[in-house]
């Protein structure tokens, strides 16, 4: 039997900056591999795994079965929850395409505004920060993103859109699960991170909406546009700090985005921006040229790589409001069923109760962390019921009875979605079995605590820290399981306060999570583009680059001269 194994940060020439460097070989890889190289998801993935598999055995000297059973958890753990919760929300998607009502969700949007800029804020920074606050795990992405389609984005643009709104919201997302979990394992009190973290990312929300109209349609949309971009960003913020600090920090995003949703649906009641036929023109020519180059379907095929043909309805038709209750049943149907899974006590207990944990054979109590304990990363959770996966499913075939779509087509059409995600699923399960050996070998706390060994200065660079392990694993939530201690501890060897460092942690997440190949394909599954993983990492990695360093900037005053911003 294996002796158990504890990573150990100077396992080269018991030097920690050359260790170090030999860990960030795999994310070199995969950077490399998709920015400079534009392979394929899956091929960049696979290979990023290969390489953490050899720099586990030979340079950490982790046992071989160790490391294989690492990435084995690493895959499982892909496949479900996350790829599970990716091809349900686009099965969802694709049974409102097939019944024909995806059209009338196009014209319910025009009666709130036929802008399809200000309509991107609504959809991707509001909506989403809902989604994320409900659900999480991609699933905000991967619904958002055939939601902008509808409105006249082109496919490459959708995604851009929504992997930069969904920033923001991340820190507070599934119910304030990434902050929960880092009270959990730093001893500190959550409401207290909670707190920090909502002086750190209001900053960024109240500019993500003109980022996000910037994108949508350049300077110009940006002149025309900033009134309802900055109304909602600077409500959204107002209310993520009001919620996080003198509210509930679990219903922070729920809050901060209705009341985002609010403000702008109020504004433009008494304003209009100009510009609006023109820039629905520039989108569809791009529509267009895009179709052409990257050789999609018909745009008007709907989203997801055109699945599905959608069931035109004529536009000159008035919408009547039983055709707008029906288009957005779906939304408010997955809003309610969430909220009661998560918010109801006595649903949410009985579903954390069918939950199954797995201890992983070979693996679990064979590896030990600094203090001789096993870790706890080996123990599988099986969510069966409670996954908001398998909810969006249930959600799904609701909605199927709802519109009285044969289950036989609707069955079929999860078939063509399965299918479909064949390669992602390949590429999520590499990219978590990647996570997982990395962070089981030790090379992912190897790359911390040399980045931690800064002193003062690691105030500045705590924020990396987050957006790496975010990057890497796709979860704010893992990122704070992998660096919160290390924070804590960091903070406290460099008179630097512990509490501070770990919501910057948190915080430097939200702006990783845009660059994660887990969404990256997840955002290119929902959108069509598939395989287009790379095309996509080059549009958003310098946006991701440029939050990263403002974050830094704020936590690095934070600690010294704009420590009065602190609780």
């Amino acid at each position: 039997m294996t002796a158990a194994y504890t990573p150990n940060p100077t396992a080269l020439g018991n030097s920690l900056w050359l260790t170090a460097l030999i860990a960030l070989l795999p994310l070199v890889t995969i950077f490399v591999t998709l920015g400079a190289l534009r392979w394929k998801a899956h091929k960049a993935g696979l290979t990023s795994l290969a390489v953490a598999i050899l720099v586990a055995i030979l340079a950490f000297r982790m046992p071989v079965d160790l490391a294989l059973l690492s990435a084995t958890e690493g895959a499982v753990f892909g496949l479900f929850p996350i790829t599970w919760i990716v091809m349900t929300a686009i099965w969802l998607y694709q049974v409102t395409v097939v019944s024909g009502r995806f059209e009338d969700l196009r014209e319910t949007f025009n009666l709130v505004s036929d802008d399809p800029r200000v309509t991107a804020i609504l959809i991707a920074f509001c909506f989403g920060g809902l989604m994320e606050a409900l659900a999480g795990f991609g699933a905000p992405v991967a619904i958002t993103g055939v939601m902008l389609m509808a409105v006249g984005f082109s496919a490459l643009r959708a995604a851009m859109i929504v992997l930069l709104a969904n920033t923001a919201p991340v820190a507070f997302g599934a119910i304030a699960i990434p902050i929960i979990t880092a009270g959990n394992l730093t001893g500190i009190d959550y409401h207290d991170i909670g707190a920090y973290v909502g002086r750190q990312t209001p900053l960024l929300a109240a500019f993500v909406p003109l980022l996000l109209v910037f994108l949508a349609d350049g300077r110009r949309g940006l002149r025309q546009t900033w009134p309802v971009a900055l109304t909602v960003g600077v409500s959204f913020g107002v209310a993520q700090f009001i919620s996080s600090n003198y509210v509930s920090v679990e219903l922070t995003d729920i809050i901060a985005s209705l009341v985002g949703l609010a403000a702008g649906v109020l504004l433009l009641q008494v304003w209009k921006p100009a510009g609006r036929e023109e820039a629905n023109e520039r989108l569809r020519t791009e529509l267009e040229r895009e179709h052409a180059e990257l050789g999609l379907t018909d745009p008007d095929a709907g989203g997801a790589g055109g699945v599905s043909t959608m069931t035109k309805i004529a536009v000159a038709q008035p919408i009547t409001g039983s055709r707008i209750g029906m288009a957005l049943f779906p939304y408010l149907l997955v809003i309610a069923v969430f909220s009661l899974a998560k918010l109801w006590g006595p649903l949410k207990d009985f579903l954390a109760g069918t939950d199954r944990k797995i201890h992983w054979p070979g693996l679990d109590g064979e590896i030990l962390n600094a203090a001789g304990k096993p870790v706890s990363s080996t123990v599988y959770n099986f969510q069966w019921l409670s996954s908001p996966g398998t909810l969006l499913l249930i959600c799904g075939f609701i909605i199927a009875l709802v519109y009285r779509l044969p289950m036989r087509k609707a069955i079929g059409e999860f078939a063509a979605t399965v299918h479909k995600m064949r390669f992602p699923m390949l590429t999520i399960a590499s990219v978590l079995a990647l996570a997982y050996v990395m962070n089981l070998s030790g090379q992912t706390i190897t790359i911390g605590t040399w980045i931690a060994g800064t002193g003062a200065a690691f105030a500045f660079l705590s924020p990396i820290l987050g957006w790496i392990g975010t990057a890497v694993t796709g979860s704010d939530t893992s990122a704070n399981a992998l660096f919160a201690t290390l924070q804590q501890t960091a903070g406290a060897k460099a008179g630097i306060d512990p509490t501070l460092l770990v919501a910057a942690n948190t915080s430097g997440g939200v702006v990783g999570k845009m660059i994660s190949p887990q969404n990256l394909t997840i955002a290119a599954t929902a959108v069509g583009l598939l395989g287009q993983e790379s095309l996509i990492f080059r549009k958003v990695v310098a946006w991701s680059i440029g939050l990263l360093v403002i974050l830094c900037l704020l936590v690095g005053l934070q600690s010294t001269v704009l420590s009065g911003m602190l609780p």
